[in-house]
């Protein structure tokens, strides 16, 4: 009776020239990647790792750095714009979510609904994105002008006397609201759009045919079937505008009387206009903290989201 052994597995080893060109091809990918981990490490971690530590120090950068354990901590706490800054952030991302998070997905289901022209007005909503954020805020500074800016002459035109828009605490941070939604209108409106026009027609059709109007679509189709994108844009809005910086620093200075103070530009105060790094390093860990928070909330229900597909 023969006995019956098994055969080794043959070995095909590749020809020399697809083994060279597979070695560069594994070696351009991982320097690439390393490429990319070298600028994340040291333009994203270096920094956050470096706050962390100046938080924990007295540090000018010219005389030697002395740790003061909570020191920074208690000063900026007790520092009478801390609370100014706080409520102007969450007031700024209140008002934000109110004027900045709607008016995105309305202007997508509008131009969800056009049938011609929506290519050209795709890119004139998102034009104001393509800007530099300095040339749109500034252009904004001479619309607020309160002699011959254009949205007095806008008032003049109805009779309305003319506003302070900057000038005033009253309407000061509505004024780098509306700023910033201008700003970042277009990045929000394609986000939406896309989703829009991933939801099946066929959902549409049987709400037509039920005698439904646009509203009633909208309310019954276009929200329960982009829910999940709605929420993600609004975590994301918040980490956002609650880092907010430019705006009051090239069009208020934080005033009038520190109505648009923010946690960011307090935190740039205390670093470049006091020469307090370690202050700023408080603030900005107590910032990065917070934004930690709604961060984690994102990663969450992202991770759900992959779950349920």
């Amino acid at each position: 009776m023969a006995v019956l052994t098994a055969k080794p597995p043959v070995r095909r080893s590749l020809p020399q020239g697809a083994a060279r060109r597979a070695v560069g091809r594994n070696l351009t990918a991982y320097g690439f990647l390393c490429g990319a981990l070298i600028c994340f490490a040291f333009f994203s971690w270096y920094p956050m790792i470096r706050e962390v530590i100046l938080s924990f120090q007295e540090n000018n950068f010219v005389d030697p750095a002395k740790w003061v354990g909570f020191d920074n901590f208690r000063t900026v706490i007790e520092d009478p714009a801390f609370r100014s800054a706080w409520l102007n952030t969450a007031a700024f991302s209140g008002l934000a979510l109110i004027v900045g998070y709607a008016i995105p997905f309305v202007l997508a289901v509008v131009l969800n609904e056009l049938k011609h022209a929506r290519a050209y007005l795709r890119f004139v909503v998102y034009l104001p994105v393509m800007l530099p954020p300095a040339v749109g805020v500034l252009l904004f500074k001479w619309f607020y002008d309160p002699g011959a800016g254009l949205f007095n002459q806008i008032l003049d035109v109805f009779g309305i006397p003319p506003l302070s828009w900057l000038d005033s605490s009253s309407t000061a941070l509505i004024s780098l609201v509306l700023v910033s939604t201008w700003m970042n209108l277009g990045t929000g409106t394609l986000i939406y759009l896309a989703a829009l026009q991933s939801i099946p027609g066929e959902l549409y059709e049987s709400a037509e045919l039920d005698g439904a109007g646009l509203f009633k679509r909208v309310w019954h189709v276009t929200i329960p079937q982009t829910k999940l994108i709605l929420l993600v844009m609004l975590l994301l809005q918040v980490v956002a505008t609650m880092q907010v910086f430019i705006e009051p620093y090239l069009l208020t200075g934080g005033g009038p009387e520190n109505a648009t103070v923010t946690v960011a530009y307090l935190m740039y105060q205390y670093a470049f206009n006091f020469g307090d790094f370690g202050g700023g390093g408080a603030l900005g860990l107590m910032l990065m903290v917070v934004l930690m928070v709604f961060s984690t909330i994102y990663l969450r229900v992202s991770r759900d989201n992959e779950g349920a597909r």
